[in-house]
């Protein structure tokens, strides 16, 4: 889109929700030619500049070009909800949404080493980095300025740690009162479309209230889709349907085994264009392509559990910065480690760990991904980790779960989940939109006190109390799953020969990163019974196998670098 002036020039990707305030608000009596969002975000910065970035509320990545000033303007959302990759060199800047766009015109890239130890450690690739030295991702939250020699600048339009307040919110019941006001809020807003629209239900808190809401204002019938797995433990479905029948939905689901994971499990991996070893988006995939068949927008629960605490990353958290035992953590890790029972030496490495690194060795070690000796172990090349912890002064002093809480949104909800649901929601045509991660819901839980996320033992507190308002109670009387996938059958049955195919002595000589003795070791462990290792091994073979199929060779005058060339 063209601005009024004919100076600006638009290409967006996304939704912003508060446009028509926005345009109400800012450019009162502007004669605006259409009743789009993508308008009012042109105009607004044809009169305002970069500083009208703080101002939109949604999803979107985008760019505008000046062409009086010969400069590109390029920018991300507040959570990082859509993507935006980029490669510069000099007055060359090429971005796109997808790292494949780049791979395209670019001749060759390098590997960098850096991302695969992230990779190994954490599941994922974060923050600017992507798996070649020469591309990089904006920031969420960020916008550059490009101009005829390169990028001038990076510069953050918006920051969580801005958004913590002095006080927290304490009061229960008006905590409850504004949680179901701010909830039903996002939901409309995410709700207005002019194209079919459906809800992904897992069964979850999260998921449910969202689908409560929406059907509450809806007259007809609202769509919602859940995934099942043949594999018992890991079905939720009827839990699903439970709450479907309880909020008076039109319920979809699909049934997943071991057949359907084989014949997906290729084209999945190929939509991420680098190492991703989140399992769960495989149903993330396959209830896209199954909404997709009936609606053109979906709302899903992502966000939930990082703002409002729901994993046991906080709960360790809050043991790991028990004062009187830091100074046994060493002798813990040994003794757990060696004992005989698989789940305590899978909790080992949560207590080996650097300082500045105690909340990723949190999340890495839940997940059950390697720990950072291990992947020094791993590696067969120079070993290097960068990767920024630290946090930017808040009003207040954040507390040991706070902090973790921190680091999920700015990197686990921005760099693994969110793509995670974009990828495999675009490669349908399916627009996703995310409730949850409306700024005024993310100001509010920033700002809620810790003893109504976690309060006597019970996680996302009060969430579950906003929920049972629409829900009955009992029907979350249970664990938590989410989006649990049976990799770990699926690797001991009829995907066992990917270990084969891509973890074999030679496979791992022909990839020539990782140290064979010990990939042939945890592959023993795990054949042996260690079955706790296997996400260890899934890490493992997505890597393999987007080295082998990338083509990446060792450069002969130097082992330590790989080059891609087309």
């Amino acid at each position: 889109m063209v601005s009024q002036c004919g100076r600006y020039t638009m290409i967006y990707n996304g939704e912003v929700y508060n446009y028509q305030e926005i345009s109400h608000s800012k450019m009162s009596g502007f004669s605006w030619r259409t009743h789009s969002d993508t308008e009012v975000i042109l105009e607004n910065f044809a009169r305002f500049g970069p500083s009208s970035f703080e101002w939109f509320n949604g999803m979107f990545a985008l760019a505008i070009w000046d062409s009086q000033d010969q400069k590109l303007y390029a920018c991300r959302d507040r959570i990082g909800i859509k993507p935006f990759y980029y490669y510069s060199n000099g007055g060359e800047f090429v971005f796109a949404s997808e790292l494949k766009s780049l791979q395209a015109i670019l001749p060759k890239q390098e590997l960098n080493y850096s991302a695969i130890t992230n990779y190994l450690y954490l599941g994922y690739i974060p923050q600017t980095q992507t798996i070649y030295t020469s591309c990089h991702k904006l920031l969420p939250g960020h916008y550059t300025v490009v101009g005829k020699n390169g990028i001038e600048e990076i510069k953050p339009f918006w920051q969580l740690e801005n958004h913590i307040r002095k006080e927290v919110i304490s009061d229960e019941a008006k905590a409850k009162t504004q949680l179901k006001d701010l909830m039903e809020d996002a939901v409309q807003k995410c709700m207005i479309s002019d194209v079919p629209l459906g809800i992904f239900l897992s069964g979850g808190v999260d998921s449910s209230i969202v689908a409560a809401i929406a059907q509450k204002h809806k007259q007809e019938k609202i769509k919602t889709f859940s995934i099942a797995f043949r594999e018992g433990r890991y079905d939720e479905s009827g839990f699903a349907q439970q709450v479907a029948d309880h909020v008076g939905s039109d319920h979809h689901k699909f049934t997943v085994g071991e057949d359907e994971g084989i014949e997906i499990i290729h084209d999945f991996l190929n939509i991420y264009d680098e190492p991703y070893g989140d399992m769960s988006g495989i149903p993330t995939y396959l209830v896209s392509k199954l909404a997709r068949k009936q609606v053109t927008v979906a709302l899903c629960g992502d966000g939930g559990d990082e703002l409002f605490m729901g994993y046991g990353f906080y709960t360790w958290a809050k043991r790991l910065s028990n004062p009187l035992l830091k100074p046994f953590h060493p002798a813990i890790h040994k003794i757990l480690y060696n004992a005989d029972k698989n789940n305590y030496r899978n909790r080992s490495y949560l207590f080996n760990y650097s300082k500045s690194h105690l909340n990723s060795n949190i999340f890495s070690q839940c997940h059950g991904n390697w720990s950072l000796p291990e992947v020094e172990q791993l590696l067969n090349t120079n070993f290097t980790y960068q990767f920024d912890e630290s946090l930017l002064p808040t009003s207040r002093k954040l507390s040991e779960t706070e902090q973790q809480s921190f680091f999920d949104i700015k990197n686990y909800l921005a760099e693994e989940l969110l793509p995670k649901v974009d990828r495999a929601s675009m490669q349908h045509g399916l627009e996703v939109r995310v409730p949850f991660l409306d700024s005024n819901v993310i100001d509010f839980a920033l700002n809620l006190d810790d003893g109504l996320k976690m309060k006597k033992g019970v996680q996302k507190y009060l969430l579950k109390q906003a929920l049972y308002d629409y829900v009955p109670a009992e029907f979350f009387d249970r664990p938590k799953w989410g989006f649990a996938v049976p990799i770990q059958e699926w690797l001991r049955g009829k995907l066992s020969y990917l270990i084969d195919d891509y973890l074999s002595p030679s496979r791992i000589e022909e990839g020539g990163i990782l140290n064979n003795e010990m990939v042939q070791l945890y592959i023993k462990k795990f054949r042996g019974g260690e079955f706790f290792r296997y996400h260890r091994i899934w890490l493992l073979i997505i890597l393999q196998k987007w080295l082998l199929e990338k083509h990446l060779t060792f450069a002969p005058e130097n082992r330590s670098a790989h080059v891609y060339s087309k």
